[in-house]
């Protein structure tokens, strides 16, 4: 099965064990790094907690031994995705607007690497910006095809 389909099937399957629950999926990855990770991030209101991740995890190890969607050796890690984690979905991208953002390019963009930005809007070729360089916001906002972009992700300051 190819990774995509199996990454919809798996996140098919986590969101029904999440109906009528206060958890949402948020991203799912099938990923080889030395060995496979079947990567399962869940959020809810206020954050989640370890048994949150624990009662996932047992109720799709449950699901997977059953169905076998998998045919090789992995494994499942059920986690929260954490406060900095990548923009991927458009209702992360909604969520984001108005607040700063860190992207990531691919190759330097207007000779640079990174950039905070305000977060405006989005589409499936395009986000817009308003950039902020050493702390001063750009005039005029900005679009960037997306297909530039390697990684966005909501800004920490410290």
């Amino acid at each position: 099965m190819q990774k995509e389909a199996l990454e919809a099937l798996i996140a098919d399957l986590v969101t029904s064990l999440l109906d009528g629950t206060d958890l949402t999926l948020v991203d799912v990855e099938y990923v080889r790094e030395k060995d496979w990770y079947l990567r399962i991030y869940i959020d809810k209101p206020g954050g989640v907690e370890i048994d949150d991740c624990q009662l996932v995890s047992e109720k799709l190890t449950t699901v997977l031994d059953e169905k076998d969607p998998i045919k090789e050796k992995y494994y499942l890690e059920v986690s929260s995705p954490g406060i900095d984690r990548p923009l991927k979905k458009d209702k992360d991208f909604t969520a984001a607007y108005g607040s700063k953002v860190d992207i990531f390019f691919f190759a330097p963009w207007e000779g640079l690497k990174d950039l905070v930005g305000i977060l405006i809007s989005h589409s499936d070729e395009t986000i817009e910006i308003k950039t902020i360089i050493k702390g001063k916001e750009a005039k005029n906002p900005v679009s960037i095809d997306r297909k530039l972009i390697a990684m966005i992700r909501p800004h920490i300051d410290f």
